[in-house]
């Protein structure tokens, strides 16, 4: 998971992390962003929430008779969007603009966002009482899915030796946008080969159409594959991957370790793979199976 953010984080791709309450998720975030000495804003969704709350809103000046904007705190450089899928679907669309096009309109005013902008949303499985499930076109913006799960018993001492006690552990900040930024652009330099995008294209071209690679077992479980913008996704954070570990190319082996969060929100699957108990990461497996890689 923490990998998975740092590559968000050096992609400017957004992250949806999910999993039961108490797992850690808000302050995994929180302490990402306070390793950058950068601007940092925390939103809790909540049935009551309002879009205004979010992006902000124009407020009247008695004094000179105009409106003055007052921006909501989506104006940060890192923003955790705190159990996203608790506001109703006029929030949720409200995020649709800053998340693509990194602006909002607030009175017809357009406002560029500054960079690096990043949305971290956590969200509740949608079985949990008091839950919306997000649109699918916002699904879609999120460049990694992350489903966070129990930690292992050594891994639970070691948090209750460290939480326990009730203080707080310090942080330092280590890195500034700049060298962010930076970052991005030696990381979207990073050469990757002709067949390795050839075969970035054909796993995403497989989710769409399974017979085409021979799978057609797994035609009547998909109702819709990924989109180019997952094409996209996979491309950018297969890099990031690379560059994490010291190299300047991008192997198969970078694709398969980040095709599963890149891929997992973007299938939606059938009623028939529901009664089967297929889910879409069975089927990204299937499909990177199915595919020989370069």
């Amino acid at each position: 998971m923490v990998e998975r953010l740092l590559i968000s984080l050096l992609t400017g791709g957004h992250v949806l992390l999910e999993g039961v309450p108490g797992l850690a998720k808000t302050l995994t975030v929180r302490t990402l962003a306070e390793t950058v000495r950068t601007s940092f804003s925390r939103i809790q969704f909540t049935p009551d929430l309002l879009p205004a709350d979010v992006i902000g809103t124009q407020v009247y000046d008695q004094s000179n008779g105009q409106f003055t904007v007052k921006r909501g705190p989506i104006f940060a450089n890192i923003v955790l969007a705190d159990e996203i899928n608790r506001a109703p679907a006029k929030v949720q669309a409200a995020l649709l603009e800053a998340m693509q096009e990194k602006q909002v309109t607030i009175g017809g005013v357009t406002h560029v966002l500054e960079e690096p902008f990043l949305v971290l949303a956590t969200q509740n499985p949608i079985e949990q009482e008091g839950t919306y499930p997000l649109p699918e076109a916002q699904v879609d913006r999120f460049m990694m899915k992350l489903k966070v799960g129990y930690p292992s018993k050594e891994e639970e001492r070691e948090i209750l030796r460290r939480m326990a006690g009730g203080t707080a552990i310090p942080v330092d900040a280590v890195a500034s946008p700049g060298q962010i930024l930076e970052a991005r652009a030696k990381i979207a330099e990073l050469y990757m080969d002709d067949r390795i995008v050839e075969y970035i294209v054909e796993i995403v071209h497989t989710t769409r159409r399974p017979a085409d690679a021979g799978l057609k077992e797994l035609g009547p479980l998909v109702e819709y594959g990924a989109s180019p913008r997952a094409t996209i996704a996979l491309a950018q954070a297969s890099r990031a991957h690379a560059y994490l570990r010291g190299r300047t190319f991008v192997t198969p082996d970078d694709i398969k370790a980040i095709a599963p969060d890149v891929l997992r929100h973007r299938i939606l699957t059938t009623f028939e793979a529901e009664a089967e108990s297929v889910t879409s990461d069975t089927i990204v497996q299937r499909v990177l199976a199915a595919i020989e890689s370069p």
